[in-house]
């Protein structure tokens, strides 16, 4: 029973129940950040190209033609999906950015709390004492 109690005691920490709340929310905001690149970004930027689709760029590595789809083309063999590696590139890029500021926001918090005032050394105030004293 000691081991169980031991996993009791480390999963009710506050570090355990915050670090599966984090990775719960990262998970969800994850998704988002995958359907604002592929839903909303991706398309403007294929419009502003011309009406490319990204999502259906490859090379195809054994002959497949190029005018399949890219689930066509990796049906037949091996491709280098090059258009799906920039959405994902794309999606990791808007991520980290918005990590970074989340970050920054919390240093810059951080920051603006008042420091706790250093209490003074006990040598300081003897001598401004004696200071004091010498002026009377």
């Amino acid at each position: 029973m000691g081991m169980m109690k031991e996993f009791k005691e480390f999963a009710v920490k506050g570090n355990v129940v915050d670090l599966a709340v984090a990775v719960i929310i990262g998970t969800a905001f994850g998704k988002i950040v995958d359907s604002v690149v592929q839903d909303l970004i991706m398309p403007i930027i294929g419009k502003i190209l011309g009406g490319l689709d990204f999502s259906n760029y490859y090379l195809p590595l054994n002959d497949q033609g190029t005018t399949l789809t890219l689930i066509e083309a990796k049906k037949a063999g091996a491709v280098l999906a090059y258009g799906n590696f920039f959405t994902i590139l794309l999606n990791f890029i808007i991520l980290a950015f918005i990590i970074f500021q989340m970050v920054r926001i919390l240093n810059k918090l951080k920051k603006d709390e008042p420091a706790a005032p250093v209490a003074t050394p006990e040598e300081i105030e003897l001598l401004r004492e004696i200071r004091d004293s010498l002026k009377k």
